[in-house]
């Protein structure tokens, strides 16, 4: 690829797929991010996972051998909580039991008037899903923490949320409301306060549409990896080729440092 990557600032990292695959880090990831904070440039984590809290999320990391603050992490979790915080929503939680530490406070007395829902193999039954449905059809918004298809786990690729959330869309006739990657302000929400613009960033992901058609959406760079749920030809399937793509982490890594420095 030929477009310069010259004037990045700051790099958003993906962590599933991209650093990751449950609790073993991807071959050289832990070192190659020393690299990449040993540059100066700023990093933030960002994430789509709703299966566990960021206190958990970040004890994996941790014990997969990375070194970084559990602030440095912006998921999706922490923005459906802002979502729902700021518009004082009484919700149903459709959550993981190790994701709801970053729901605390938000549940109240009185009518559910919101159904949050993200990657939970516990709540996807038939009753739980059909409580949900009668919410939504009773007037309850429906926020989808994320629409991912599929992720990548050991074992294999694996369903997302995204799927239970068209489910639900299509049986009460209602959209859901979309908080996590690919929405452009997920991407620019990450960005607050790091004194850096969209066209100085670079998103480095795993996952074609979320990771890097989302980020080139919102006016970032996007390096497209083939670790986690990449497939053959994914990097053709969207209308905006991502600035580059590399076999994994460690090789964007030199990516971005070799043009930085050139």
């Amino acid at each position: 690829m030929s477009v310069s990557l010259k004037v990045i600032k700051t790099v958003l990292i993906d962590l599933s797929g991209t650093l990751h695959r449950e609790n073993e880090a991807i071959t050289g990831a832990v070192e190659a991010l020393k690299k990449l904070r040993a540059s100066g440039v700023k990093i933030r984590f960002v994430t789509n996972t709703t299966k566990e809290s960021k206190n958990v999320l970040h004890t994996r990391l941790a014990n997969c051998g990375f070194e970084l603050k559990k602030e440095e992490i912006f998921s999706s979790l922490t923005a459906a909580h802002q979502y729902v915080k700021e518009r004082d929503l009484n919700p149903m939680l459709m959550l993981e039991p190790d994701a709801l530490s970053d729901f605390e406070g938000t549940l109240k007395d009185g009518d559910v008037n919101a159904v949050v829902i993200g990657l939970t193999k516990s709540n996807f039954d038939y009753e739980r899903l059909n409580e949900a449905f009668r919410h939504v059809m009773n007037g309850a918004e429906l926020v989808a923490i994320h629409k991912g298809r599929y992720f990548s786990r050991a074992d294999g690729l694996a369903l997302g949320p995204g799927p239970f959330v068209v489910g639900l869309e299509y049986a009460t006739g209602k959209t859901a409301t979309v908080i996590g990657k690919p929405q452009q302000s997920f991407f620019l929400s990450a960005l607050q306060g790091l004194d850096c613009q969209p066209h100085e960033t670079v998103m480095i992901g795993d996952d074609v549409r979320d990771d890097v058609e989302g980020a080139l959406s919102a006016g970032l760079k996007a390096i497209l990896v083939r670790t986690g749920k990449y497939l053959p030809g994914d990097e053709d399937s969207i209308q905006s080729p991502p600035t580059a793509v590399c076999n994994d982490f460690p090789e964007a890594v030199e990516r971005i440092l070799s043009s930085i420095t050139s």
